[in-house]
């Protein structure tokens, strides 16, 4: 998707509340109110149309709503086979959101772009979307925001891709290079490690020494403000492949095995954003890459590991992987970058689901700064978080006489236990922490601006976050 300068567009979209939609829309519309997300498609002698599409009495400083009303104008023009409209956006930006702009830029983005199909034949073509001339927002403003919104969608795409691709297209070494391959047009230093020098991570490799295909550790490093010490870091998921190991799934839950990866990918969305908008931050990204497979070498429920922190851990479950190689991505971003406060982010429980559903995101933490800032975030981004309860009596559920911690929890809160065993890594350092195993994968979408299945969850949110809160 293109937003383009100045020049004849046939087709216009035009937004209307249900007060003025007789005084907007032309004769013909008797029976028309302007609900939300109503259309209605005028097409004019000369050949050229106007859509019109029902604002309600939504509230339209909602993030949502916005990126709503922007999805429906691609998809409703989509419908007709057309694909460069102008979009007069005056009546969503009266709702007074000041980042109205950006918002509407990013639910086109999402909205233009389907499903990455591997039919043979591929009939994708790109929008070009210019906007009617805005007023009462300054130039820089408006090219700021119009920046923004197209490198968030960039990302959030970027996240939903990988998640949706098919796992023996995305081996470790696949997500890696492709990893490399999308920060290359920006300032993120990125390392890549694999082989020996992973042998010492002994919870990582665990995981991914289950696999023939080897694992790989990439920290990506974007150094924004050099005035400053303060390193955020983020500790993403990435489990290309997830059979669970000798602890078998289902063979049901055999079918989303390759979405496993979405904390690592919303992680590389997010420092891509960061990078490209020149965020005055610091940010650091541990991505641990492996798969989890049954093998000669895999590792078994009772089994004992070191991590690389030198903790051990007692296997309860081989299907509680995630949380293993979060443990060495923890280490290496506290003892090794020295981050100042860490976030990690992972499709980790069935629990959360069953708690939240498919539209709010999971969240423990346990820094109340911290937990102020994020949820600010998310009021600008419209992603819904929810934070649950722990105490001393959750932690306890960890613990085991053959080793320092466990992998798993007791048969209750699920969710709780399953952040704390990674908070054990994090050693006192501010953290917070993400389960999107219901927000990064959708089998019915909820939003206009989604698609079915993967969703880039929460890229947006953690853009936000960052780009204000350093």
């Amino acid at each position: 998707m293109q937003i383009v300068s100045e020049q004849n567009m046939k087709y216009i979209v035009r937004y209307v509340t249900k007060e003025n939609v007789k005084k907007e829309c032309s004769s013909g519309f008797e029976f028309y109110q302007g609900e939300y997300l109503e259309e209605q498609f005028l097409w004019r002698d000369d050949k050229t149309g106007i859509l019109y599409i029902g604002t309600g009495e939504e509230n339209l400083k909602d993030a949502n709503i916005i990126k709503e009303l922007a999805a429906k104008a691609c998809r409703e023009f989509g419908k007709r086979k057309i694909h460069d409209f102008q979009a007069d956006i005056s009546t969503i930006l009266q709702g007074g959101n000041s980042e109205a702009l950006k918002l509407y830029v990013i639910g086109l983005q999402l909205a233009s772009q389907g499903i990455k199909s591997y039919k043979s034949k591929n009939d994708n073509k790109e929008y070009h979307v210019q906007f009617s001339k805005i007023q009462g927002i300054a130039s820089e403003s408006i090219k700021r925001q119009i920046k923004e919104g197209l490198c968030l969608g960039k990302s959030v795409l970027f996240a939903r891709d990988m998640v949706n691709m098919p796992g023996n297209m995305l081996r470790p070494e696949n997500f890696a290079d492709s990893i490399c391959e999308f920060l290359k047009e920006t300032s993120v230093e990125v390392e890549v490690r694999s082989g020996e020098e992973l042998n010492k991570m002994g919870a990582f490799m665990a995981v991914g020494s289950s696999s023939k295909f080897p694992p790989y550790l990439l920290i990506l490093r974007y150094k924004g403000d050099p005035d400053t010490e303060e390193i955020t870091g983020l500790v993403g998921k990435g489990i290309t492949s997830d059979t669970g190991g000798y602890c078998l799934k289902s063979s049901k839950s055999l079918v989303g095995i390759k979405g496993d990866m979405g904390g690592a990918a919303a992680v590389v969305g997010t420092i891509y954003a960061l990078a490209m908008t020149e965020a005055k931050v610091n940010v650091t990204c541990v991505v641990p890459i492996c798969e989890n497979r049954i093998s000669d070498s895999s590792y078994l429920p009772g089994d004992v590991i070191t991590s690389y922190s030198g903790t051990t851990i007692e296997i309860k479950n081989t299907d509680a992987e995630g949380r293993l190689i979060l443990a060495d991505g923890m280490t290496v971003a506290v003892k090794e970058e020295k981050a100042t406060r860490v976030l990690d982010i992972a499709t980790l429980t069935g629990s959360v689901v069953g708690a939240l559903g498919f539209t709010y995101t999971g969240v423990l933490c346990d820094n109340e700064t911290l937990w102020n800032e994020f949820v600010q975030a998310s009021q600008v981004s419209g992603e819904k978080f929810w934070r649950l309860p722990f105490d001393k009596e959750h932690e306890k559920m960890l613990e085991t006489p053959m080793a320092d911690i466990k992998n798993l929890g007791e048969d209750v809160c699920g969710t709780i236990t399953a952040g704390l065993f990674i908070r054990h890594f994090a050693e006192n350092t501010p953290w917070i922490h993400l389960d999107i195993a219901g927000t990064a994968w959708l089998d019915k979408t909820y939003y206009e601006y989604q698609e079915k299945f993967a969703t880039g969850a929460p890229v947006e949110t953690l853009y936000e976050w960052l780009h204000v809160n350093h």
